[in-house]
């Protein structure tokens, strides 16, 4: 398992799908204010509980909705 550091190398990171497939992921590191991610970890869990899918999932999705919301 490989992750990124502060000076932004890549690091492979592996998940195993419910196929057994692993997934190439790459950890990215954001700064906010703690109540925002006391916020963030709490919704997480929320959706984990809810819903059964993996944290790896919900971040996949947050990340996808931000990037569609900008338009990027």
């Amino acid at each position: 398992m490989r992750r990124n550091n502060l000076q932004g190398e890549h690091v492979d990171c592996q998940e195993k799908k419910g196929n057994g497939v692993p997934t190439d992921l790459t950890e990215l590191k954001l700064f906010v204010d703690d109540d925002l991610y006391k916020a963030f970890q709490r919704c997480v869990w929320i959706q984990i509980n809810e819903t059964g899918r993996s944290q790896q999932e919900i971040m996949r999705e947050v990340v996808h909705d931000f990037l569609v919301k900008h338009g990027c």
